[in-house]
């Protein structure tokens, strides 16, 4: 199957024949994926090539539209012929002949590993949690067949006040998984910059411009920053949900 390319024909007439160009001018690549042949553009990357082509890599900074792969939260791994370990998908790119494994032992053992890690600092609940159902931590335990609840370490939560001040949406930084979606989206994508990255180690989240509660930030309430975030931490009041 081939990869659909991210590049879509404007109405313009000359919009459509530089899009055409651009097709035809488009070198083509084949790899195997889980025994699998598949097609894709050369140079792509292979966590979008494996996930449009229907092998699921466990993934919670991707995003299509970013050309730099945020390489975050370090779950995509899978195993290439041909290297000593495990690649992240996400900054891989795919190559003529390229053989790759979503399901060998170690990168397995990596992903479920960074899992585990990332469960024992996540406020587990998922009964209250307007994400329950559509939630991406969810997804991949059912895909790693493991539970939620991480069984071989200490859970230690950083008990974050949760801020419910914006009118349109509350965040909670206790769920936030640190994927850095939200703050690509508003300052890189949209140009808003309502908030970013503070502190480090175990302190480190996501927050405003000097700690402001979210309805004093710069958001213009465009809604993008809840559609990325893959988890609980951001979600629309039910007033506000259609």
């Amino acid at each position: 199957l081939l990869a659909r390319p991210n590049i879509m024909p404007s109405s313009s007439f000359h919009h459509r024949v530089k899009y055409y160009r651009l097709r035809s001018n488009m070198k083509y690549v084949s790899l195997t994926i889980n025994g699998k042949k598949v097609t894709a553009r050369e140079g792509e990357q292979l966590l979008w090539v494996a996930l449009d082509n229907g092998f699921y890599i466990p993934n919670l900074c991707g995003l299509r539209e970013n050309p730099e792969p945020l390489a975050a939260c370090r779950l995509c791994w899978v195993e290439i012929e041909g290297r000593n370990r495990p690649v992240t998908a996400c900054t891989e790119t795919v190559k003529e002949g390229m053989v790759v494994n979503t399901k060998g032992e170690n990168a397995i053992r990596l992903v479920k590993s960074g899992f585990e890690l990332l469960m024992a600092s996540h406020a587990l609940d998922c009964g209250h949690c307007a994400k329950n159902g559509n939630c991406e931590l969810q997804k991949i335990a059912h895909h790693l067949r493991v539970s939620l609840k991480p069984r071989g370490l200490r859970k230690i939560l950083r008990d974050l006040p949760v801020d419910d001040s914006h009118p349109l949406f509350t965040y909670d930084p206790n769920k936030c998984v640190l994927c850095g979606r939200c703050v690509w989206v508003c300052r890189h994508h949209l140009n808003v910059g309502a908030f970013g990255f503070a502190h480090r180690g175990f302190q480190r989240r996501v927050t405003t411009f000097g700690d402001e509660p979210m309805d004093k930030s710069a958001c213009d309430e465009c809604h993008e920053c809840i559609l990325a975030c893959p988890t609980g931490a951001l979600t629309l009041k039910l007033k506000n949900q259609k």
